[in-house]
């Protein structure tokens, strides 16, 4: 089934923004590949590896007066790493999201999850683990975790939130795949969705699209007209 999501304006002035960076992109190609078309702004928000600075970005593009009916950013999994205090990256979203909320009152914002590597394995992998050090991937999706379940446990229930994450380690099989550093097991992404450990491969993009066409319309106004197509 492809949706077609249309707002009450024009396609040529779309009315939904969605900030991002390359895995992003992996998602709208995977909504391309779906058939469902999909009216929206898309950017990538500069810069990767400087959350902060994709924050200070975000809150430009989407100004005040509610011109979007709907409004989300996604960091990269390159925007944590083993120094990120994922705490104060979360403090600061939180506040910026209360600042465009109060500017632009009839805009829907929806929260998105940091997604996820996979962790490295193979010999390499255990030889790290014996001599105290953390592969590839493993450091980092702990952080991630820590980010993203303060933006669940904040938002959930409360108002729209996609979970990339959670689509990422979650296995076709229904495993969901993790990772365990010093005692905390966290998820980790999924082999099945990667070919490059972090990137969207055909299998992936098709999981997240479809979870992402349905959180928008879920999210969507009554006043935003959504037509499902089959």
């Amino acid at each position: 089934m492809a949706l077609l999501f249309a707002s009450t304006s024009a396609f040529a002035d779309p009315r939904i923004y969605f900030g991002h960076q390359s895995v992003g992109a992996n998602i709208l190609q995977g909504v391309k590949e779906l058939g469902a078309p999909l009216s929206l702004k898309d950017e990538f928000l500069p810069e990767n590896g400087e959350p902060l600075k994709k924050l200070e970005n975000f809150a430009k593009a989407v100004g005040e007066g509610s011109r979007y009916d709907i409004a989300l950013m996604k960091f990269c999994y390159v925007d944590i790493d083993a120094s990120t205090d994922a705490q104060a990256l979360f403090a600061r979203y939180r506040a910026t999201i209360a600042e465009l909320q109060a500017k632009n009152p009839r805009t829907i914002f929806v929260h998105v999850t940091l997604p996820l590597t996979t962790v490295q394995t193979g010999p390499k992998a255990l030889v790290k683990r014996l001599l105290g050090r953390a592969p590839y991937g493993t450091i980092e999706n702990v952080a991630r975790a820590e980010y993203n379940s303060l933006l669940r446990r904040t938002y959930g229930g409360r108002e729209p939130i996609f979970d990339i994450a959670r689509i990422e380690s979650t296995a076709p099989d229904g495993a969901v795949a993790t990772v365990t550093w010093n005692g905390s097991t966290v998820p980790a992404m999924a082999a099945a969705y990667a070919d490059d450990g972090g990137h969207l491969n055909a299998v992936g993009r098709a999981r997240a699209a479809r979870e992402f066409i349905a959180v928008l319309s879920a999210a969507a106004r009554p006043g935003q007209e959504l037509a499902l197509t089959r």
